[in-house]
């Protein structure tokens, strides 16, 4: 399965914003954003502040795509599933995206990070609705249950994950019970809710073209 191997830091400052995708030391002073708020490479610091309106559109799609951990041909494909669906296009995509399996387990705080979600999903600790499910795109629906399987719930990086939920923030259409490690998909989130700091209507403009 193709996927990013490079510094996750690098994307943060690439896109100038945190991305989340190193777990607990975004939230601390070691984050790179923190350390050097500028684009990586010799010329970062000397780049030309000239946004055009294709560059700004560019940027904010490569932005959620990165913080998702989706490559460009996944991503398109869910812009086209968003855009077939019923409402508005950009919150269609975000739900989707906040539906997969991965995000799941992230916003759940089974996992620090989505990479670490998807790791752990891969190598089949996780359940949705008692049955394994090992495919970290899957599209879980309202009223869905995911937990730790009963032979992986006590994991380490699971039980440190867990003791950390609420500090890095909660959403209001996942409950969680820590103490029956057992999150719940309560319903399909509005867009004032979905906690991405995205402008998806200049995404939409860009694949409109």
């Amino acid at each position: 399965m193709a996927r990013y191997t490079g510094p996750a830091c690098k994307l943060c400052r690439r896109e100038g914003t945190k991305l989340f995708l190193k777990g607990d030391r975004c939230h601390s002073d070691r984050c790179a954003i923190e350390k050097r708020n500028y684009p990586p490479g010799e010329h970062g610091q000397a780049r030309s502040n000239r946004r055009s309106n294709y560059r700004v559109q560019l940027r904010e799609k490569q932005k959620l795509r990165r913080m998702y951990m989706i490559l460009e041909k996944q991503f398109r494909n869910y812009f086209i599933r968003a855009a077939q669906m019923k409402g508005i296009t950009g919150e269609n995509l975000l739900r989707l995206l906040e539906g997969r399996l991965d995000n799941m387990v992230f916003r759940m705080g089974f996992a620090p990070s989505r990479a670490t979600a998807r790791q752990l999903i891969l190598h089949n600790h996780f359940e949705v609705n008692g049955r394994r499910v090992n495919i970290p795109s899957y599209q879980v629906l309202p009223g869905d249950r995911v937990s730790p399987r009963e032979k992986s719930s006590s994991l380490l990086v699971i039980e440190e994950s867990l003791k950390g939920y609420g500090s890095r923030g909660t959403v209001p259409y996942i409950s969680v019970d820590v103490a029956k490690k057992e999150g719940t998909y309560t319903e399909l989130p509005t867009r004032d809710v979905i906690p991405v700091p995205i402008e998806e209507n200049l995404i939409v403009e860009l694949y409109s073209k």
